[in-house]
């Protein structure tokens, strides 16, 4: 899209307010890849290993298909400014994880590493989590094994899978968040 025509979709989308609903698809051949569209924008996104999947469990590499909602956004603020956003917000701090362990009180949510709690680090080097959107996926109430942090992310450079959630560029993921807000159904399958 070229930036005059991006400019003045998000004038109406800001006057507006955020989308009602965005849709992944899987691309055709390929289920590591898709489709995101957000209003007249459609970008790519890398999938989970498994595509999209209807049973998800924990470590399946699946995309869990279903219809979903964003809860906040999580970025990386000692790299990048805050981003426009209808979404509610917050800095990463070094100590911000996410519980994996289906066997936790703790599963599926976010936890304050320490000297009881173990989880997937938020704070990385590399530059998946810089932007992160959490979405509602099996959290209430959390079901041990039905698959845990599943987010909107940044995608690593070679578009390859992931362990379950949707990828995609820095300049897509920025759109996007001008987009959406907490009531924006994400439809994915």
């Amino acid at each position: 899209m070229d930036n005059s025509r991006f400019s003045e979709t998000y004038r109406k989308i800001r006057r507006d307010g955020p989308l009602t609903s965005i849709r992944v698809r899987a691309a055709a051949g390929n289920p590591r890849r898709g489709w995101l569209t957000a209003g007249p924008c459609t970008i790519p996104v890398a999938l989970g290993r498994d595509g999209i999947i209807a049973n998800k469990r924990e470590g399946d590499g699946g995309t869990p298909k279903g219809i979903f909602r964003p809860r906040q956004l999580w970025w990386r603020a000692d790299r990048f400014p805050k981003p426009r956003t209808f979404l509610p917000t917050r800095a990463i701090r070094a100590d911000d994880a996410w519980c994996e362990d289906p066997t936790s009180r703790h599963y599926n949510r976010p936890l304050t590493l320490g000297d009881d709690n173990d989880g997937d680090r938020l704070k990385r080097e590399d530059h998946l989590y810089d932007f992160i959107i959490e979405i509602d996926h099996n959290t209430q109430p959390a079901i041990a094994g039905r698959g845990s942090a599943v987010f909107l992310h940044l995608a690593r450079a070679d578009f390859s899978p992931t362990a379950g959630c949707v990828s995609m560029t820095k300049s897509a993921m920025l759109q996007l968040l001008r987009q959406i807000g907490p009531h924006t159904k994400i439809i994915i399958g």
